[in-house]
């Protein structure tokens, strides 16, 4: 992962700016004045330039002392200032010596690389990309052929099924990984080590404990935190845990960040496992076997957190913090009454969960926004308020209204007229189906006619609607939410004397 790796020095502001100390220019034989005059400038300008360039590098200097004082005094902070500029420091005032730190970012798949494998949102796996090898799952077999030199987050589809099947290869991060990884044991989701972290004031370079390797998925989030010269001591009581633990460990680029010890912090005696050659670390019993007061915050996932409590309390620095994770409040119960017992305090116990809420934009009339005027007086003497946007609607339905008499009288006439044809036109047996066939036409010409008519109201409703309508940003909560996962207590290491 890119956390793991080494800084790399990158040109910067500083550097380009190529602020440095430079010498002074050396007199000239005495016959030449002119020479000797301009040297004297530039060695008054250069020795302005070399103090503001250790101003900037190296601190405040004194000459701002030397300019509020008078006779003595200032006698003597000049002679101090004249062995300042002699001090070793001065080599330090240099630009070149300040080049930005940052992280080197790999953006091509290359051989041996990790990557997360994008299946599904809800199936993320992960490969060790080797040539020819071939990973398969659902949707086709992929070659990591076809991975090597791809940017991440590349999608790559089957060769088999006409490249149907595809799936995203994703840049590892801890949080990927964590939904990625083989679950030796149950492990810390991202939800709760987000908050353990921010809980222990975890920064970079600090020395961080936790007991519980397991999976190893908190163990990348601490390191990551503690990156780039931060240590992380992570204690598991099984061995093939362990194992396989340093191999992903050193596989991720983090083994000079990690180092696993084979240790059950929890129990009272020292003694080596009898499967363990002497070549090999041993499988402590008790205690994190580190200096006293060496570790800024320690980490327990254990089934029996109160009995590495005490432990904890002599390798802690003064307020140090630590934390614990607890399925059961049981086990939570009795770890608060060691903290308390052993010098802690600030003792917090918490419990993180996630809801989650379903946005989308809803079409919603606007509030009213005039003055409410006064209800409309029926007959009868009782009344009902009609919001401005009512009333307008009922306006154009009223005006609507009228056109449609309008057009109810010219059907009228329009029959009359069908009547008149119709009785002259019985006379001719012949013509009597071509009759039939007119007065069809023109009773559905007046049909469409009024049909036209009410799809213009409605037109009109459905436009007075839309205008008076705003488009908001909803959200809602789900029904359900996800279940309990743990406890997680938080205190602070007090002052008092390490007990022995």
């Amino acid at each position: 992962m890119d956390f793991g790796q080494p800084h790399v020095q990158r040109e910067c502001v500083a550097t380009k700016s190529n602020i440095c100390v430079l010498p002074t220019k050396q007199n000239r034989e005495q016959d030449d004045f002119v020479a000797n005059k301009r040297a004297k400038l530039d060695n008054l300008v250069i020795k302005a330039a070399n103090q503001v360039a250790m101003d900037i590098f190296c601190g405040p200097s004194m000459a701002s002392k030397i300019e509020h004082s008078d006779g003595d005094d200032k006698t003597d902070q000049t002679n101090k200032l004249q062995e300042h500029e002699q001090h070793p420091n001065i080599s330090n005032a240099n630009c070149k010596l300040y080049p930005e730190r940052s992280l080197p970012s790999q953006q091509i798949i290359t051989p041996n690389s990790l990557v997360v494998i994008f299946e599904s949102f809800t199936n993320l796996n992960f490969v060790y990309v080797q040539p020819d090898e071939i990973f398969s799952n659902r949707n086709g077999h992929f070659h990591h052929n076809d991975f090597i030199g791809k940017p991440f987050g590349s999608k790559v589809r089957s060769r088999a099924n006409g490249g149907l099947g595809y799936l995203y290869l994703l840049k590892p991060t801890p949080e990927l990984w964590t939904c990625s990884l083989p679950h030796r044991t149950q492990i810390v989701h991202e939800l709760d080590s987000s908050l353990i972290i921010q809980s222990l004031d975890i920064r970079p370079n600090m020395t961080v404990c936790e007991s519980g390797t397991g999976s190893g998925a908190m163990s990348h989030m601490l390191a990551r935190s503690i990156a780039p010269h931060g240590k992380l001591h992570t204690f598991e009581f099984n061995g093939d845990r362990v194992k396989k633990a340093k191999e992903e460990f050193m596989k991720h680029g983090l083994d000079h960040l990690v180092t696993v010890h084979w240790r059950d912090v929890c129990g009272e005696k020292e003694e080596k496992c009898p499967d363990v050659n002497d070549n090999q670390e041993k499988r402590g019993m008790g205690g994190f076997d580190l200096p006293p007061s060496s570790v800024h915050a320690i980490f327990l996932d254990l089934p029996n957190p109160w009995l590495a409590i005490p432990h904890a309390s002599k390798m802690l620095v003064d307020g140090g913090r630590i934390g614990s994770y607890s399925p059961c409040v049981e086990q939570t119960q009795r770890a608060v009454r060691a903290l308390s017992e052993h010098g802690f305090h600030s003792i917090r116990t918490m419990e993180v969960r996630l809801r989650e809420y379903y946005v989308d934009e809803v079409n919603l009339e606007d509030p009213p926004s005039e003055k409410r005027v006064d209800p409309q007086v029926n007959g009868d003497g009782g009344g009902k308020y009609i919001p401005p946007s009512l009333a307008k609607l009922q306006k154009n339905v009223q005006n609507s209204g009228s056109d449609n008499n309008n057009s109810t009288l010219d059907e009228k006439d329009v029959k009359e007229q069908i009547n008149v044809k119709e009785d002259t036109e019985k006379k001719n047996s012949d013509n009597d189906n071509d009759a039939e066939a007119k007065m069809d036409n023109v009773i559905l010409t007046v049909s469409k006619k009024k049909k036209k008519e009410q799809s213009c109201e409605a037109n009109d409703v459905t436009e007075l609607r839309f205008f008076s309508q705003k488009s908001y940003l909803c959200a809602r909560p789900f029904a359900t939410m996800r279940g309990h996962t743990a406890f997680l207590t938080f205190a602070t290491r007090g002052n008092s004397q390490i007990k022995k």
